[in-house]
């Protein structure tokens, strides 16, 4: 029986933690569950909202303590590399980073061999610095060249930490005011060993594509190396494979041309899926960085949901607005919102609401958006929310008199 698109999604959402509104209050040890369970949780520092990780997490978890996530990076159940981008991840997966870091020549931008080889003497100063005086900030080191600093202009301390990081030299030990702080590998990660722990690379790239698949919940094959942002997969670990192997298993969905993989872990989600039994009811904001949108092919193709981030566009130029948040209702992606949050002033500005074309107002949906606007904003400690302008007026009206 081939499952419908609509319980694909639902799967997918159930996969991240999104199907439904979270059953019990959030605590410490359900931030790092979350993130186990995505695998990812990708760093952005745009900040006119809650930044990005923190808020993928208030998207599955409702209200929680934002340096709970700090905290776990701190006491080494998280590190810092690059995956789908810059993110967080379990410590559990330092090994098949660990591959990369050892040989980082294929990771272009982020990974400058020639400023390497040319500023080879000044890297190696940094790294003494840290070991003699121990962990560090960026900040810790003055500008000395009279340029401004912007981010395509590093400062060369700025770089040689990043080339450290980056070939795993250093890792980030904390945040402090979500600054970097770098330290020693060895000191940040004490119990790990190249000789003894570093596995073959094949087998770790094969479970970086099962987790994948795992975290999607149900894909296309072409959707799986974006997820943790891998180069081409090898044939071995290619879905098709995974799946002559047992690995993986296979099921129809209505409406596409090519197979969909899930992870043998998600039987039960197939089944209740195919019994009807996966009901979505969970309305959120998503991050723009949220795993379920920041691959806008699949998202289209998913959710038919045609999205792009704006903030680079130039403001004339702008179609929604400067950092749109998608609106999740019940399983589907309706719209989008441009938030502010001012919070000197306890304000929570709506400049823009935007609902999909072919989404209809309803008294249910004002009430489920007015509720998840209020959340956000309590969220934020901006309670006050002002909506500014809204393409649906029979939704603005409603909201308002909600919101009041």
């Amino acid at each position: 029986m081939p499952l419908s698109l609509t319980a694909a999604r639902n799967i997918h959402l159930a996969a991240q933690g999104l199907l439904q509104p979270p059953k019990q209050r959030a605590d410490k040890d359900t931030v790092l569950k979350s993130i186990q369970n995505m695998g990812v949780l990708q760093i952005d520092t745009i900040s006119v909202v809650a930044r990005s990780p923190y808020l993928v997490l208030w998207s599955r978890l409702g209200d929680y303590q934002a340096e709970w996530l700090e905290q776990h990076l701190e006491e080494g159940k998280l590190f810092e590399y690059w995956s789908h981008e810059a993110c967080f991840l379990p410590i559990e997966s330092f090994g098949r980073y660990r591959h990369q870091m050892l040989n980082p020549e294929s990771m272009g931008w982020k990974f400058n061999q020639t400023w390497l080889r040319e500023n080879a003497s000044q890297v190696k100063q940094i790294l003494k610095h840290i070991k003699e005086f121990g962990a560090c900030r960026s900040a810790d080191f003055e500008r000395t060249d009279g340029k401004s600093g912007g981010w395509w202009e590093w400062k060369p301390e700025k770089r040689s930490l990043e080339v450290l990081f980056t070939t795993g030299k250093v890792m980030v030990a904390r945040r402090q005011k979500f600054h970097r702080v770098y330290d020693l590998t060895e000191r940040v990660h004490p119990t790990w060993n190249d000789k003894r722990d570093l596995g073959n690379f094949l087998d770790d790239q094969r479970m970086q594509v099962l987790d994948a698949v795992k975290a999607l919940g149900i894909c296309k094959a072409s959707w799986i190396a974006d997820y943790f942002r891998m180069k081409k997969l090898a044939h071995p670990i290619h879905a098709e494979n995974l799946f002559e192997h047992g690995l993986l298993q296979k099921i129809t969905v209505e409406g596409w041309d090519e197979p969909a993989y899930f992870h043998p872990e998600h039987q039960d989600l197939i089944n209740q899926a195919l019994a009807g039994q996966l009901r979505a009811t969970h309305t959120c904001l998503l991050s723009p960085f949220d795993p379920v949108v920041w691959d806008r092919k699949r998202a289209l193709e998913l959710f038919d949901f045609e999205y792009r981030l704006e903030c680079y566009t130039p403001e004339a130029k702008r179609q929604y607005g400067y950092f749109t948040l998608p609106i999740l209702r019940r399983g589907k992606l309706i719209g989008r919102v441009d938030a502010k949050a001012h919070r000197k002033e306890g304000v929570m500005e709506i400049k823009a609401l935007h609902l999909e074309h072919g989404v209809s107002f309803s008294d249910a949906m004002a009430k489920d958006l007015a509720k998840t606007l209020q959340a956000f904003a309590h969220w934020h400690k901006t309670p006050q929310v002002q909506i500014q302008r809204c393409d649906n007026q029979d939704l603005k009206s409603a909201l308002q008199v909600i919101l009041e």
